[in-house]
């Protein structure tokens, strides 16, 4: 893997690319790097629970705008997957 200083000091259980880009959402699930029942979020990484956006993200699209929403978007992942893990851990207790 080539590298990438923005992404470089992540753990390697986060899938990147040749470039050194992470990879999320079904990009994630077509490399082989999801372990999980569910499928990814559209921002999630290899790592369940850890999000991407901007330029580190594997994407066509660089621009500023792309990455505030992106952003925004991962906040409600965030949400989205903190509350379906309150969920699951309270059906197991």
């Amino acid at each position: 893997m080539a590298p990438n200083a923005e992404t470089e000091w992540l753990p390697a259980d986060v899938v990147r690319d040749a470039r050194g880009y992470v990879l999320t959402g079904d990009d994630v699930k077509k490399a082989g790097g999801w372990s999980q029942e569910r499928d990814p979020y559209l921002l999630e990484t290899s790592a369940p629970g850890v999000f991407a956006c901007g330029d580190v993200r594997l994407s066509p699209v660089k621009r500023v705008a792309s990455a505030v929403g992106e952003g925004s978007m991962a906040i409600a992942f965030v949400h989205q997957y903190l509350a379906n893990e309150d969920k699951a851990h309270r059906s197991r207790s």
